[in-house]
């Protein structure tokens, strides 16, 4: 299982990157799966559900099963957020992880920049972020610079430049 990120400020279109170069991996024959870090609360469930209630009573763990998905949710309680490493294990074994957030820790990244955001470029300050896509000709770039729009570009550069989960665990060793 490989792995690379995205990375951007908010508005910048990752997710709407994800939606646009997931199908194109997919045609290629990889499998792919996605890990999102949220800064914030955030719920899949809602009250009045039977599921909602379990956890409200204190499940730590409310696990829903039909005969199209599973989902599993389970509630930290005043345990530390789990890291990615521990999120990645959790993961069915795909060709690519996506991941969105994470940002701090040492794996690839893909920068998405938009000048239009009017935030300054991340890769100056972060070693990992291998190539940039954007909207906005970049000639003081380091890295690698796409076209926003180069979906095939794209989903070439994130398949080059995506790293094996095991370095991953060498990279947390030398910090």
């Amino acid at each position: 299982m490989q792995i690379i990120g995205l990375a951007g400020w908010s508005g910048s279109g990752k997710t709407t990157l994800l939606t646009r170069v997931i199908p194109r991996l997919l045609a290629r024959g990889k499998r792919v799966s996605t890990l999102k870090h949220a800064h914030h609360a955030f719920d899949i469930d809602r009250p009045g559900k039977d599921s909602f209630e379990h956890r409200s009573a204190g499940a730590t763990e409310v696990l829903v099963v039909s005969a199209n998905r599973w989902a599993l949710m389970h509630e930290l309680r005043g345990a530390p957020e789990p890291g990615l490493r521990d999120m990645l294990d959790r993961l069915s074994d795909v060709d690519l992880v996506l991941i969105e957030g994470f940002k701090r820790q040492k794996f690839p990244k893909l920068e998405i920049y938009r000048a239009e955001n009017g935030k300054p470029l991340l890769h100056p300050d972060d070693d990992w972020i291998v190539a940039v896509a954007t909207d906005a000709p970049l000639p003081q770039s380091k890295v690698q610079v796409v076209d926003l729009n180069d979906i095939d570009k794209i989903a070439d550069l994130l398949l080059v430049e995506a790293m094996p989960v095991a370095d991953l665990d060498a990279q947390a060793e030398t910090v």
